[in-house]
């Protein structure tokens, strides 16, 4: 029986000049044009986004005044979507309020990149789900206040910005590098 040996994996690393891959591959950072390119693209998503979010939150439902009423208490309309009888029901609620959350969790790192990160991503996005409940339930007939649903849309934000969102912004916007970095890749060269 052959034994194989196993060899480890170079660690990511981004250099100045481009963002470095494994076993020291350099790959060249977006050029202006493809960068501006797809910030714009971005943004005119956003925009998309905007409209749809509009259209689901904003819009009257005067037949279903009179089952609405506000959730303050985190748990407690996801524990009502879950005792529903019909499981396409649940699935539309829950699955629905996550998936309003993904493109922003995608799109907003491109868009700003001071929103990199995971946290910086959940606290914009329940920032803004927090404003559009709000507006809903004040000025929406139909429409009431749900922590619950800026609880899902956050978690779909967070889910876009894993899947793809942190790639997105990291490629349209690489790391700087401070004058401290170079200390540290001074010391990372030594211990190869």
């Amino acid at each position: 029986m052959a034994r194989t040996r196993r060899t480890a994996r170079a660690p990511r690393h981004e250099g100045a000049s481009g963002v470095t891959g494994e076993a020291g591959e350099r790959r060249a950072p977006l050029s202006t044009p493809a960068r501006v390119t797809a910030m714009l693209v971005a943004f005119a998503g956003m925009v998309a986004f905007a409209v749809v979010l509009a259209r689901l939150t904003l819009e009257p439902s005067a037949a279903s005044e009179a089952l609405t009423h506000s959730n303050f208490t985190p748990g407690d309309s996801i524990r009502d979507y879950l005792a529903q009888p019909g499981f396409r029901d649940t699935v539309k609620q829950i699955g629905g309020n996550i998936l309003l959350g993904v493109p922003f969790g995608m799109l907003l790192p491109v868009l700003l990149p001071r929103t990199r990160g995971l946290l910086r991503v959940a606290l914009a996005t329940a920032l803004t789900m927090v404003l559009v409940e709000l507006a809903q339930g004040a000025f929406v007939t139909g429409r009431t206040f749900d922590i619950d649903d800026v609880i899902l849309n956050t978690t779909g934000a967070l889910l876009g910005y894993l899947l793809l969102g942190r790639r997105l912004g990291r490629a349209v916007h690489p790391r700087r590098h401070h004058w401290w970095h170079r200390f540290t890749r001074r010391e990372a060269r030594k211990g190869r």
